[in-house]
């Protein structure tokens, strides 16, 4: 996930007047940004800044400096308070995440009452046909699906229900999504690699984000060894059982007979195993081999030096999430597909390949 981080203070007010407001606290006009700023204990550009928000998104009127701004009664009238559920990708993991946190947070402070699905896509095994049974048992009025494969996005796309896509392999799919904008961050950090001399280079990653078909970030990387005379075959996109044993068990294989010397590992929870399993098998890094996190995450806040990994702010990733629920609750279509920056990090966790030196 990303780097944690709260919602700005001005988001937060934001949401928090959204909520007020859709919920009747105040008919006709708002007060006064000196008289909110004074009740919510901030200063008078946090409010000025949170009023300018609302006013982009209808639910305010202006009508001139010095002036309070009208809540439109209309644009308050057609919405209403959306049941939505959240489809986890793994619910060990994504349930410990800031981004989920703070996702459940903003939908509900926007007035939606927010309930999590049974089972996970892990524990469905990313099969349509049991997310499809289990949908049809879950009253909701909107879904999230978090890091979905193409095949349940495909099913969601197909249904009248509205779903949206956080993350997840939805290249080519009609859904909205949001996702940091990973594919040249992915492509960067592979010829960073190729630049210090290694020509062993392996990305580790969920089957959902390779198969059927690759992501764009798995595609980029992919590319981008081939630009650079690499055969891209089964040893630099290994395929692996998706449990602790299948994870390890993959390592393992890998590093019998020509070893990778820069492993590219998509997901914290798997780098950090990742390290473990070098550090137990006494591999250093980035000695011998370079390691790249496909994501920052406070579990890596305290290594020193620095990880390599790709970094990217969650709060835009929020509010796409939030204003796609407003036009859902609108009665709004809404199918965008949302990128939003992503950068790649050098970190002390990768080296010129030993080979080269």
């Amino acid at each position: 996930m990303s780097t944690p981080s709260f919602l700005t203070l001005a988001d937060q007010v934001t949401e928090h007047l959204r909520s007020e407001i859709l919920r009747g606290r105040w008919s006709g006009a708002l007060p006064g940004k000196h008289q909110l700023a004074a009740e919510l204990g901030v200063n008078n550009k946090t409010v000025e800044g949170a009023l300018r928000q609302l006013e982009k998104t209808g639910l305010l009127l202006a009508q001139g400096a010095g002036r309070k701004r009208l809540i439109n009664t209309r644009r308050r009238s057609t919405t209403r308070a959306l049941r939505i559920a959240l489809l986890l990708n793994d619910h060990v993991i994504d349930e410990k995440t800031k981004l989920l946190q703070e996702v459940w947070h903003a939908l509900e402070t926007a007035g939606h009452t927010i309930i999590k699905a049974p089972k996970s896509l892990a524990t469905l095994q990313f099969d349509p046909k049991r997310v499809a049974a289990m949908v049809r048992k879950n009253e909701a009025d909107a879904w999230l699906i978090f890091a979905g494969s193409r095949g349940v996005l495909e099913w969601f796309a197909s249904q009248s229900v509205p779903a949206f896509a956080v993350f997840g392999n939805r290249a080519g799919v009609r859904i909205p999504s949001v996702s940091p904008d990973k594919p040249p961050v992915v492509a960067e950090a592979t010829r960073h690699l190729i630049g210090l001399g290694h020509r062993r280079i392996v990305l580790l990653a969920r089957r959902a984000v390779r198969l059927p078909q690759p992501t764009a970030g798995i595609a980029s990387y992919l590319e981008t060894l081939r630009e650079h005379g690499f055969h891209a075959g089964e040893f630099n996109l290994p395929d692996w059982e998706e449990t602790n044993a299948g994870f390890h068990e993959c390592l393992r294989s890998l590093f019998k007979a020509t070893p990778p010397t820069a492993l590219i590992v998509d997901e914290v929870t798997y780098f950090v195993a990742t390290m473990q399993f070098l550090l137990r098998h006494g591999l250093k890094v980035p000695g011998d081999v370079s390691l790249i996190s496909t994501d920052d995450d406070v579990a890596l806040s305290h290594c020193d030096p620095p990880a390599a990994c790709m970094r990217w702010d969650m709060r835009p990733v929020i509010r796409r999430i939030v204003n796609w629920a407003d036009n859902v609750s609108r009665g709004k279509a809404d199918l965008i597909q949302t990128l939003t920056p992503a950068e790649f990090v050098p970190g002390g966790t990768i080296a010129r390949c030993k080979a080269t030196i």
